[in-house]
């Protein structure tokens, strides 16, 4: 049975009330198990809670609206000439032959990197579900909690032209030798990767929209091979965006526009469609971003990005360049920053947050941590939620206590 879709504003909970429905929501979740519904949303109304909530129960949630038709445009612009240089790689690859491709986006389209890679929904998204919390490092007597954000995995647009197959179902966390047994709910820290897609024309069934398993996340990975009949296409008009977790079983459909339509006409069409995966900071990433963008383009984008790109630490201590933040061989005239690696350990600086074995400081609890943020971005007031506590709140109520 295929499963449905549910277009709403914002996600209504479902009480359970009986015991038989408490027992399916807690029993193991495989192919045999009923597909959650996919749930759809409008960029302009969702929030990141919302699309979370979606995602980790069904392992997809369509955004609508994500971009305007001006971007499209300028997308278009920026990367079709990215595209005409890509030949056929065979159709005994993973794509089908008619399939053209183009990457390193972030620096070669400015409107890919802002409203994409860079888009709020997305960031979010990805921040709350591949951010990783070490909560025990003992360095000495010291207990040194450290926060790893996500980092870019890969940008591709792809343009499937008339006559191309069907890319085979598959699981994108493969690439990091992902295994995990079955699951009754999903849990944060299950994911390798999450994913992207943005539609630059419509995407429908017909012309090759990507198609998923829903729940296909919660399986048991041995459990295979896919079914076909199981899968959801995520139609998409132009701009509107598709997330897929990394561990649910997906792939680009078939071009079929080369043939009649049920009236008997054929109207070739290309699908279009934009892309970008996270993964988590401490896994390598599936495209090599230091050598695929040009340092000087990656100097141009935000710091924040640019950390985003790789160039940023994964706490503790992840990603040097001589013992340096990459942030500091990449602006080398402009002085260390809080984010940069110190040449020591110290507990003072904006860099760490230590709770001492000793003191009564022990008994202090970072409130963010339940939340996956990081001490710098809950203290950057665009995502800080007034309820939540910083470590640096946190440092001053401890130098209180003496």
């Amino acid at each position: 049975m295929a499963p449905s879709a549910v277009e709403i504003a914002v996600p209504v909970a479902k009480t359970i009330d009986s015991t038989d429905s408490r027992k399916e929501a807690d029993e193991l979740k495989s192919p045999a198990s009923p597909l959650p519904e996919v749930k759809i949303f409008d960029a302009a109304s969702a929030t990141v809670e919302d699309l979370v909530d979606a995602i980790t129960v069904a392992g997809g949630v369509v955004i609508r609206n994500v971009l305007s038709q001006d971007e499209l445009a300028n997308l278009e612009r920026d990367i079709r000439p990215e595209l005409e240089k890509d030949t056929a790689w065979g159709d005994g690859d993973f794509f089908p032959a008619e399939t053209r491709r183009a990457f390193g986006l972030v620096t070669k389209s400015k409107t890919f990197a802002d409203r994409i890679f860079g888009h709020p929904l997305w960031t979010g998204v990805t921040d709350a579900l591949l951010t990783s919390t070490l909560k025990h490092n003992w360095i000495g007597d010291k207990n040194e909690l450290s926060v790893s954000r996500p980092q870019l995995n890969n940008t591709i647009v792809f343009s499937i032209n008339p006559g191309a197959r069907d890319q085979a179902l598959h699981r994108d966390d493969a690439i990091h030798h992902i295994y995990h047994p079955a699951a009754a709910k999903h849990e944060i820290g299950r994911d390798a990767g999450v994913g992207f897609f943005v539609a630059g024309k419509r995407t429908t069934k017909r012309n090759g929209a990507t198609r998923f398993i829903p729940g296909s996340h919660l399986w048991d990975y041995a459990a295979g091979p896919p079914e076909e009949t199981q899968t959801f296409y995520a139609e998409l008009e132009p701009g509107d965006g598709f997330m897929v977790l990394s561990g649910c079983f997906h792939g680009g459909s078939a071009n079929k526009t080369d043939q009649p339509d049920e009236n008997g006409e054929i109207h070739p069409e290309e699908r279009l469609v934009y892309s970008t995966f996270m993964t988590r900071g401490w896994l390598r990433q599936e495209e090599n971003q230091y050598l695929i963008n040009p340092v000087e383009k990656v100097r141009e984008l935000p710091e924040w990005m640019q950390e985003k790109v790789g160039y940023g630490l994964s706490r503790p201590f992840l990603g040097w360049v001589n013992l340096k933040s990459a942030m500091e061989w990449l602006h080398p005239n402009r002085g260390r920053r809080t984010g940069d690696l110190c040449d020591e350990y110290c507990p003072n600086c904006d860099n760490h947050f230590v709770i001492d074995a000793v003191t009564p400081k022990a008994a202090l609890k970072v409130e963010s941590e339940d939340t996956r943020m990081d001490a710098r971005m809950l203290k950057d007031e665009r995502v800080r939620q007034p309820e939540q506590r910083t470590i640096f709140d946190v440092r001053e109520a401890a130098e209180k206590l003496g």
